[in-house]
């Protein structure tokens, strides 16, 4: 398993990597998931074994020192063989070289999965957002304090 950094040969790819992982309505039109990953304070990692692409994560640097993970995608075949585990460590890493302070993201109300997995990663979720999505589900904020080093 490799992760390296995105291509713009990657878009299709992504694209519909998340038209598959997630409902109409969660996931993203090509546009708005191009937007953010073309964003200044964006950083975008690819997973890829033999070749192929397993799984993208979509991460942003905003004020006040905070990560925000847009997206994590892991094709459904490669799921719970630790694709999501090393992107979600890159971008932790990442944040954490940045001196940022905490990680955040949305969640479906309806994922438990994703709230379990999120959850093992110390993410803890802290306000319910009524119709996020414009299928109207829900969803919750969940964060994570990044430790910070001693001088």
């Amino acid at each position: 398993m490799r992760l390296r950094g995105f291509c713009p040969d990657d878009l299709e790819t992504l694209y519909r990597i998340d038209q598959a992982c997630f409902a109409p309505g969660i996931s993203y039109p090509r546009e708005e998931l191009s937007g953010f990953i073309s964003q200044r304070r964006s950083k975008t990692w690819v997973a890829e074994e033999g070749g192929e692409i397993v799984g993208f994560l979509i991460a942003e640097r905003q004020v006040e020192k905070v990560a925000h993970i847009v997206t994590i995608d892991v094709v459904e075949g490669w799921r719970r063989r630790q694709v999501g585990s090393l992107l979600m460590d890159a971008a932790e890493q990442w944040a954490s070289k940045q001196k940022l302070l905490l990680v955040y993201l949305e969640a479906a109300e309806n994922n438990a999965p994703a709230h379990r997995f999120y959850e093992a990663r110390g993410y803890r979720r802290v306000d319910r957002v009524e119709n996020y999505y414009s299928d109207g589900t829900s969803a919750w904020i969940m964060l994570k304090w990044l430790k910070r080093k001693e001088a």
